[in-house]
């Protein structure tokens, strides 16, 4: 009997059954599942014991174009994929993908292009947000399931936080359909691995393990101004707004997802012989500049807190009164200003922390002209000595995006 067609695997000391697991869809996922070694005794002898291969253990190297299934004497956690590229007609993925990349629809070729023939290049977190139906996003989601398979994963909002990880650790795409992410932490963790190459999976009832690492993740959401924290200068997200489907695309999914799949050989064919249409600029392949979007631009403005809102307000009233290229104020007088108009989320350490931690704003110690902004909007100006923030009108105008 060859040893490939032995359903049976021996990870280090550990007996393994590969299945083909049923799916809803009809489809089947081939699995490992730990078996004993006394029932495969019991099934098939003991001499059978010598013809089952054996492997060191486990590692994850991904690769699509030249794949392999053991690299030395481990076993290769990563999938080889269901298709191969074939030359043919592509037309309905390439349409469907001009509806969800619009205006960077080469960036998003780039992206795919990247995933399929470099999976070890980290990329930006993608998000796709819209708060209308019917725009695409899952579809979207359903088409690289097809196209990486087992190498990718659908995850909700528990899954991300939960702290058993080791289903996910070693896939190439991750992907949190209506998403909602919305503590810090969540954020600290999702852009921290976007760029990890190490990573600590943990397993019920096992020890944490480091692996490496080299998840892309790719986030859905209906809610597009807060589904997310992130920071003005944070460059590693790439969030664009889906509008709903147009009418030619428009047709019952289950038709359409069929349709795709049915081009996802031509699809990969197509991407390996396009050329690059972006270079390799920063760490994420994109430099901000290319992915900066309104959608973007809107979930920064809409991460901010109230009180920074207030200041900000308070700050746009003196730049636009005084048409000022440079505002220079002490502590106490943004907070005058702000009790001026009755705004009461007034906090002086918070007030403080933004300023500095948030801002990057430093203090200087000379004369400078002070603002003072009043119930009715007036604003008074003085001479003033001490130690103020400087906040230059372009740096102003970076922060209130």
């Amino acid at each position: 009997m060859d040893k490939k067609s032995i359903p049976y695997v021996r990870i280090g000391t550990t007996y393994y059954k590969k299945v083909k697991k049923p799916l809803a869809s009809g489809d089947t996922v081939e699995i490992l599942i730990l078996w004993n070694k006394d029932t495969i005794i019991s099934d098939h002898g003991k001499d059978y014991l010598a013809k089952i291969e054996c492997y060191d253990g486990f590692c994850s190297i991904p690769s699509h174009i030249q794949y392999k299934a053991t690299i030395g004497s481990f076993y290769n956690q990563y999938h080889e994929l269901d298709y191969k590229p074939k030359a043919g007609n592509c037309t309905t993925i390439l349409t469907f993908l001009k509806h969800i990349f619009g205006e960077q629809h080469e960036f998003g070729l780039d992206y795919l292009k990247i995933l399929y023939e470099n999976p070890l290049q980290a990329l930006p977190i993608l998000c796709l947000v819209s708060s209308e139906r019917g725009t695409g996003k899952t579809t979207f989601l359903n088409l690289l399931k097809l196209m990486f398979g087992k190498n990718m994963t659908l995850n909700t909002n528990d899954d991300f936080r939960s702290q058993f990880n080791s289903d996910w650790a070693n896939k190439l795409v991750i992907a949190v359909d209506e998403v909602l992410l919305d503590k810090r932490e969540d954020s600290e963790r999702i852009k921290n691995l976007s760029t990890a190459r190490q990573f600590k999976a943990e397993a019920k009832g096992k020890d944490r393990q480091e692996v490496e690492f080299f998840g892309k993740f790719i986030l859905c959401s209906n809610n597009e101004i807060n589904f997310i924290c992130i920071d003005n200068e944070e460059t590693r997200y790439w969030v664009r707004k889906i509008l709903p489907f147009e009418k030619e695309l428009n047709s019952t999914s289950l038709m359409f997802i069929e349709h795709l799949k049915t081009e996802i050989p031509a699809f990969l064919d197509f991407i390996i012989n396009r050329s690059f249409h972006t270079e390799n600029k920063s760490r994420m392949w994109f430099t901000p500049k290319q992915l900066e979007t309104n959608a973007l631009i809107r979930l920064k403005s809409n991460n901010k807190s109230l009180i920074e809102k207030e200041m900000i307000n308070v700050l746009e009233m003196i730049f636009e009164d005084r048409d000022l290229d440079i505002i220079q104020f002490q502590l106490q007088d943004i907070i005058a200003s702000m009790n001026n108009l009755n705004y009461r989320s007034l906090s002086i350490s918070k007030v403080k922390e933004i300023l500095v931690s948030k801002w990057g704003l430093s203090t200087f110690n000379s004369s400078y002209t002070k603002y003072i902004v009043f119930p009715d909007g007036t604003i008074s100006t003085s001479s003033h000595k001490g130690r103020y923030y400087e906040l230059t009108k372009e740096k102003f105008f970076g922060i209130n995006y």
